[in-house]
C-alpha cells in the first residue's frame, strides 16, 4: 500500500467516520495537516477565531448527534480553543480537537509558541481537565490507533471532547499503515440497567401517587425522547426537564409543566418539590436546577424518593441520596422501566384524576404569567421579542442561545416542540457560544430554520463569526436583543449592593449592530424598536437566503435579568461592615 502522511491518515480516517467538516484556522503548526484536505471529501470550514471553531463543532453535534473535528496551530491558536472545549466537556458534547505541536526532535527547546517550562510540549496539560482524554502522537505509525481510540472515547459512554496533539513532523511524516474501520472499535449495544434495580424502581413508580419525571441532558444525548414520553403517558406523570433536555417532550404536551430551579416555572417547582417519587434520567442536579439545593424550593429529596439513572456512575447520588440508583443508558433504561411499569399497572387515566387536574391548573397559571409579559410597551421586553420569534419560526425551527439575559428568558419561556431544536450552553455558561453554535446547527440541519438569540454583550464576544457565516453562505438568522450592557451582572450588583454600587456593567457607548453586520457582508440587517414590527421583520429575515441579523432594542433596566424568578440561587454576599 502507498505511504500516507500523517495529515493524509487523518483525512482518510475522518472520511471513514463520516465526518462532514473540519473546522479551524491554519498556522505554521498545522500546515502539514491541512494540506491533506485539498484532496479530501471532508469540507474545511474557516471560522474567524479558534473558540468559534469549537463552538461551531459543539452546535453541530447538539443538532445532529454526530461529532466534528477541529484543528488549530501550536501555541495561542491551541489555547484559544480551551473555552469552547470546556463548554462541550461540561455538557458532554463530543468533538475531536487536533492541535499542532513542536517537532519531536525539538521538544523542550522552547521553539516558537511551545509551552515547556514545566515539561516539554506541555499544552496537553492545559487540555487535561476539559477533555475526556488528551493524546500526544509521537510517531506517525501510531496515528491510526490514536484516531480510532479518540473517536471511540468521544462518542461512547458519556460523550465529550477528546484532544490529539500532533507534532509537526508527525503531520508531515509518512508511513505504510492501514486505516482502521470505525465499526470495529465501537460497542454495538447500549448498556441496560440491572434487572433487580429496574424492578425496584418500577415498583416505586407504580405505587407512587405524585411521580415526576426529570429528564436531563443525558436523555437528549441518548435519544430517549420517545421512551420518556411513553413512560410519562403511562403514569400520567408531569415531565420537568432540565434545560439541556429542553425539547425532549413537546412543550404543548399535556404533561409538560416547564422547569425546576432558579428560573424554572411555578408549575415545575411546585410539582417537583411535592413529588413522592422523582425519576431523574441523565440529570446532574446542578445549583441552578435545584435552587442551590435549598430544601423544598425545587426539590425535597428526601422525603421524595429518588430513582437516579445515569451512564456515569459518579453522577448517581452525587448531590441527592438515592432510593434506587441505576447505571445505564438513558434510552434503554427508560424503555426497561416503561415495560416493567406496564406489567404492574394499566395506563393511568386522566379522568377523575386529582393529580392530573392539578398539573393542568398549575401549567395554565404559569402560561398566564408568561403571556402577561407580551405587551407592546416600548422598549420591548425580551419576553415580548421571543413571542414574535415564536410566531415567525417554524415548529421544528432551531433556537440557539448563550449565557446571560436572553438565555435566562429563552430557556424557561420559549416553547420548542422537537428534540435537538433548543441548543444552549449549560454548565459552563459561555458568552458568545451561540454565534458559532448556530452556524454549526445549520450545517447539521440545513433544511431547518436556525435562529441565534443573543444579547449585545454576548454577541460582541464572538461577533467576528459573522464573517464565517457570510463566507460559507450559512443561512442563519441572528436576533440580537440589545439592552446596552452586561445587564444580568448589573442586576446582581443592584440586588446585592444597591444602585450606588453599579460598576463596569452598563455600556457607556452602544454598538450599531446593523452597521457591524453590513461591514461583515451581511446583506439583511435591520433594527426594530416597536414590538409590533418584529414578527414581520423576523419572518423576512428567515426567508432571506443567507445570513441575516435583526437587532431588537429591548428594555435596559428590567428586574431579575428579564426572567421570572421562581426559585433561589445562592451567591455569597460581602460580609463587610456597613
Amino acid at each position: 500500500m502507498p505511504k500516507l502522511t500523517g495529515g493524509e491518515i487523518i483525512a482518510k480516517y475522518l472520511e471513514k467516520e463520516g465526518v462532514e467538516y473540519l473546522v479551524g484556522i491554519p498556522g505554521h503548526g498545522s500546515t502539514n495537516l491541512l494540506d491533506a484536505f485539498n484532496d479530501s471529501t471532508v469540507d474545511v470550514i474557516q471560522p474567524r477565531h479558534e473558540e468559534g471553531a469549537t463552538h461551531l463543532a459543539d452546535g453541530y453535534a447538539r443538532a445532529s448527534g454526530e461529532p466534528l473535528a477541529v484543528f488549530t496551530s501550536i501555541g495561542p491558536g491551541a489555547t484559544n480553543t480551551v473555552t469552547g472545549v470546556a463548554t462541550a466537556y461540561v455538557d458532554s458534547i463530543p468533538m475531536i480537537v487536533f492541535t499542532g505541536a513542536p517537532q519531536t526532535h525539538e521538544y523542550g527547546q522552547g521553539i516558537l509558541q511551545e509551552i515547556e517550562r514545566q515539561k516539554p510540549g506541555d499544552f496537553p496539560s492545559v487540555m487535561e481537565p476539559v477533555t475526556k482524554q488528551s493524546f500526544v502522537v509521537d510517531n506517525v505509525e501510531r496515528l491510526p490507533r490514536v484516531l480510532r481510540r479518540a473517536f471511540q472515547i468521544a462518542t461512547t459512554g458519556r460523550p465529550g471532547p477528546v484532544h490529539v496533539d500532533l507534532p509537526m513532523d508527525v503531520q508531515g511524516g509518512a508511513a505504510d499503515v492501514e486505516i482502521p474501520e470505525p465499526a470495529e472499535t465501537r460497542t454495538h449495544s447500549r448498556p441496560g440497567g440491572d434487572p433487580e434495580s429496574i424492578s425496584e424502581a418500577a415498583d416505586l413508580l407504580a405505587e407512587a401517587d405524585r411521580p415526576v419525571i426529570v429528564p436531563g441532558g443525558g436523555c437528549m444525548l441518548g435519544e430517549a425522547w420517545d421512551e420518556v414520553q411513553e413512560l410519562a403517558d403511562h403514569l400520567k406523570a408531569p415531565v420537568i426537564p432540565t434545560f439541556q433536555a429542553k425539547g425532549i417532550i413537546p412543550e404543548d404536551h399535556e404533561l409538560f409543566v416547564g422547569y425546576a430551579g432558579w428560573i424554572g416555572s411555578t408549575a415545575g417547582n411546585e410539582l417537583a418539590s411535592n413529588a413522592d417519587v422523582v425519576l431523574a434520567i441523565g440529570c446532574r442536579f446542578t445549583d441552578l436546577h435545584t435552587s442551590s439545593f435549598e430544601d423544598g424550593v425545587s426539590f425535597s429529596i428526601p422525603p421524595s424518593k429518588l430513582i437516579h439513572v445515569d451512564i456515569d456512575n459518579e453522577e448517581i447520588g452525587k448531590n441527592y441520596p438515592v432510593e434506587v440508583g441505576i447505571l445505564g443508558d438513558a434510552k434503554v433504561v427508560t424503555r426497561q422501566l416503561q415495560q416493567k411499569v406496564a406489567d404492574r399497572i394499566d395506563p393511568v387515566d386522566a379522568e377523575n384524576n386529582e393529580y392530573y387536574d392539578e398539573i393542568q391548573r398549575l401549567w395554565a397559571e404559569w402560561r398566564e404569567l408568561v403571556e402577561d409579559r407580551h405587551t407592546d410597551d416600548v422598549p420591548m421586553g425580551i419576553s415580548r421579542a421571543l413571542a414574535s420569534l415564536r410566531e415567525a419560526l417554524d415548529r421544528d425551527g432551531i433556537v440557539v442561545s448563550s449565557a446571560g439575559q436572553p438565555q435566562e428568558v429563552t430557556n424557561p419561556e420559549f416553547p420548542v416542540y422537537e428534540p435537538r431544536t433548543n441548543i444552549s450552553c449549560g454548565g459552563f455558561s459561555t458568552m458568545g457560544f451561540g454565534v458559532s453554535a448556530a452556524i454549526g446547527a445549520k450545517l447539521a440541519q440545513p433544511n431547518k430554520q436556525v435562529v441565534n438569540v443573543e444579547g449585545d454583550g454576548s454577541f460582541l464576544m464572538c461577533n467576528q463569526e459573522l464573517g464565517c457565516a457570510v463566507e460559507h453562505n450559512v443561512d442563519v438568522t441572528y436576533l440580537v436583543v440589545n439592552n446596552d450592557g452586561w445587564k444580568s451582572i448589573r442586576n446582581l450588583q443592584v440586588d446585592k449592593y444597591g444602585w450606588d454600587r453599579v460598576l463596569n456593567t452598563p455600556f457607556e457607548e452602544g454598538t450599531d449592530f446593523v452597521k457591524m453586520a453590513e461591514a461583515f457582508g451581511v446583506d439583511f440587517a435591520k433594527r426594530v424598536v416597536k414590538p409590533e414590527d418584529l414578527t414581520e421583520t423576523l419572518t423576512d429575515a428567515l426567508e432571506h437566503d443567507g445570513p441575516a441579523l435583526v437587532e431588537a432594542i429591548v428594555e435596559p433596566d428590567n428586574a431579575d435579568s428579564g426572567a421570572i424568578i421562581t426559585g433561589e440561587w445562592d451567591l455569597a454576599d460581602l460580609e463587610r461592615e456597613r
